[in-house]
């Protein structure tokens, strides 16, 4: 029986689960790059008690739209660049969504 404070982590995409090594493998990268990224303050890996990074499955998806971008031969900085501005505007879709959403506002 799972212990309370766990909960169900297997359906969280922030726990952080994953290993370097497992990360990497799991994306078909190297352990390098995603040092890199967190170098370029991509992403940013939780670390254990005994200091090793961890990885959850948004990180790595994260990680793996930046693969995709350096293989494609954009600059890994740029890469990086180019998520976050992703990432801003999909937030910014989706307020504007709730706006709209919500209706006009009350005078």
């Amino acid at each position: 029986m799972p212990r309370p404070e766990t909960g169900n982590r297997f359906d969280d995409d922030d726990y952080p689960a994953y290993t370097v090594g497992a990360a990497a493998e799991m994306i078909g990268t190297t352990p390098a790059f995603l040092r890199a990224l967190g170098e370029a303050k991509l992403i940013k890996p939780l670390r254990s008690e005994g200091g090793h990074r961890r990885y959850s499955r948004y990180q790595l998806r994260i990680a793996a739209r930046a693969r995709e971008l350096v293989d494609e031969g954009t600059p890994i900085e740029s890469a990086c660049r180019i998520i976050i501005l992703e990432d801003q505007l999909e937030e910014a879709q989706r307020i504007n969504e709730e706006l709209r959403a919500a209706g006009p506002p009350q005078t």
